[in-house]
């Protein structure tokens, strides 16, 4: 019988959570954390078979995900949040989440989540998933063993780069504006999408919005005259 750890700084979360799986006949509960800390301490303690946490919750981080990896008997994660975005996704998946779901999903992906995952499967739930297909993240394509713990950042040419494929222009129109070659640039632009987790130019363009390297005003207004 698969054993499970709750761990969210949210004592009405865990409280919820722990009622939605004490439903459950084939697991079994074996304690609840508030911190990282704690969850790490507990983890090494009584070795639970599947932890659900939520890694952007006050008193935790990504990197707790990270260490509770290394251990020689490493459980298996169930990502649970209220961000989707794709930044957040990949980072969990690259530090060893299993399974990711929203904390605003139902009963039932809850407990399917949780079977899945204690089976040895992956799952995600609906709203994971839109923003997976939204945001093209290659999830077979992730390497845990490529995860840091620091942000993900780019270098100042390839923010330069970024900002022009943002606005159109083409890989040989970046190259003569830059003073580089077609291959140079084509370079920055897969390594790019490396760092980001993406695999087309929607999702780059996506990112450079949603971290204000560009405006979205240059969109809503691309045109006007």
């Amino acid at each position: 019988m698969p054993t499970i750890a709750v761990a969210d700084s949210s004592p009405v979360f865990r409280f919820g959570m722990l009622s939605i799986i004490k439903q459950l006949d084939d697991v079994q509960l074996i304690g609840e954390a508030c911190s990282g800390k704690e969850l790490n301490g507990l983890v090494r303690s009584f070795q639970p078979d599947l932890v659900i946490v939520d890694f952007l919750a006050e008193g935790f981080g990504v990197d707790d995900i990270v260490q509770l990896k290394q251990l020689e008997k490493a459980p298996r994660i169930i990502a649970v949040t209220t961000s989707q975005s794709g930044h957040t996704i990949v980072n969990a998946l690259r530090a060893g989440v299993d399974s990711y779901i929203k904390k605003e999903c139902s009963i039932q992906e809850v407990q399917d989540a949780v079977s899945e995952t204690a089976a040895g499967s992956t799952f995600f739930c609906g709203q994971i998933l839109d923003a997976i297909r939204a945001e093209s993240i290659d999830v077979d394509g992730l390497a845990v063993s490529a995860f840091t713990c620091a942000p993900i950042s780019l270098t100042e040419r390839e923010s330069e780069i970024l900002t022009l494929i943002a606005e159109g222009y083409t890989n040989a129109s970046i190259a003569e504006r830059l003073f580089l070659s077609n291959h140079t640039v084509n370079t920055h632009r897969k390594n790019m999408m490396s760092k980001l987790g993406v695999n087309n130019t929607a999702a780059l363009v996506m990112y450079a919005v949603k971290t204000g390297i560009v405006s979205p005003n240059k969109f809503l207004f691309q045109g006007a005259s």
